[in-house]
């Protein structure tokens, strides 16, 4: 089977985590809102003394201070400038008016779970690639109807697209965009190409279009530095690096990124939809709307952390793993970042052996400064039903204690 006889689609869930907090609160439906305040932020129901309804107040950007930044926002949101990773203090500057709230992940896993669920009921053969977006094959499907032009095979294909975002709005009540071309780079591209609740077909015929006129900085891979030097030696769209000398690429880029660009930008891509792989690696962080020190806000801290243990235990128990090492993240207030790591004796899936373990790690750290960043980290995972599995132990005080 040649590249260019699969069917790839790339599904995106619509500002999912903004969309996921409209379905609990809709009276927000059409406002700017953006998510990643701290509890702080949370709505307040209110009252009314003479009728007795109750209402809620929302929590605005205006004034705000700290050093939190954007999760996602909602489209109305976007329009006014806000963005993911945009600082909350220069997201106020822009739209004062617009509303924060804070992140919930234990409810956008939940709906994770949910639409990936609703695919899965159509089409089986997913690649996970985070908590709101997969690859799916469908190239199996559309040719077990029966043999077909090209044509026809991106009809079928169609009509599987149609039916898995109908599928996934019944089952979450949120929209998505889906995209199929020839194979998971293209697929990506254009699940954009109609945000929000877009329905892209892509074909070959179509690069030229739809693909070659967007700039470099579309392809997933090609990040700022490059985008910068890709601007600065004249190639602003995805159709010149296409047409650009491929030596000349690999000159200023690197043997493998260069080649790898323009293989790329003229939509090459033979990656598989890889249905199962195993995590590296899994962690929780925070950062905190101010700076903390280890001993006057010893208590603050080691709430936080015991936070950040059992949220991470949470996971792995979702997932099904125990972790053979644990490490800890720590960034100060002049921006430094430190990392430790520790193996365990017995794998670990236990909050309180986590902590432990996680508390043995913060011990080698010198605290010069005030922290504005926590994270704990597990790696080196095992399925949790593994023999080498142990029986938690009583664990020690650790440094936030």
């Amino acid at each position: 089977m040649t590249e260019r006889s699969r069917l790839i689609a790339h599904l995106d869930m619509d500002a999912f985590y903004a969309s996921v907090e409209l379905l609990r609160y809709p009276e927000l439906r059409g406002q700017p809102v953006v998510i990643g305040g701290g509890q702080r932020h949370q709505p307040v129901e209110v009252v009314d003394p003479r009728t007795q309804s109750v209402t809620r107040k929302f929590s605005t950007l205006r004034g705000y201070r700290g050093r939190g930044v954007i999760t996602t926002a909602t489209y109305e949101a976007r329009a006014l400038g806000l963005h993911s990773a945009q600082g909350m203090m220069k997201a106020a500057a822009l739209a004062p008016d617009a509303v924060v709230l804070p992140v919930d992940f234990d409810e956008y896993r939940r709906y994770s779970r949910r639409f990936k669920a609703a695919v899965a009921g159509i089409a089986p053969h997913i690649e996970n690639r985070g908590i709101d977006e997969i690859y799916i094959d469908l190239t199996g499907l559309v040719d077990a109807r029966g043999p077909a032009d090209d044509a026809l095979r991106w009809a079928r294909a169609r009509e599987l697209a149609v039916a898995i975002k109908a599928a996934v709005k019944e089952r979450t009540a949120l929209s998505c965009s889906i995209a199929v071309a020839p194979n998971k780079l293209l697929a990506k591209i254009a699940s954009e190409l109609d945000k929000p609740d877009g329905l892209t077909i892509l074909t070959p015929a179509d690069i030229a279009t739809r693909v070659w006129p967007l700039a470099p900085r579309k392809i997933n891979g090609i990040g700022p530095k490059s985008a910068d030097k890709l601007d600065a030696l004249g190639v602003r769209t995805i159709g010149e690096l296409a047409a650009a000398d491929r030596v000349w690429l690999v000159e200023r880029f690197g043997r493998s990124h260069g080649a790898w660009m323009h293989e790329a930008a003229n939509g090459r891509d033979a990656r598989p939809v890889e249905t199962y792989s195993e995590p590296q690696s899994i962690s929780r962080e925070t950062t905190f709307d101010r700076d903390l020190h280890v001993k006057r806000d010893r208590a603050e801290l080691g709430d936080i952390f015991t936070g950040l243990c059992e949220d991470l235990s949470g996971d792995l128990a979702r997932k099904g793993y125990a972790a053979r090492t644990i490490g800890i993240k720590l960034r100060f207030d002049d921006f430094s970042t430190v990392t430790r790591d520790r193996t365990i004796d017995s794998p670990a899936q236990d909050a309180a052996m986590i902590r432990h373990a996680a508390g043995l790690c913060l011990a080698r750290v010198t605290f010069e400064r005030r922290i504005r960043l926590l994270g704990v980290k597990a790696s080196g995972l095992l399925r949790a039903d593994d023999p080498q599995l142990a029986a938690p132990r009583t664990p020690e005080p650790s440094l936030f204690d």
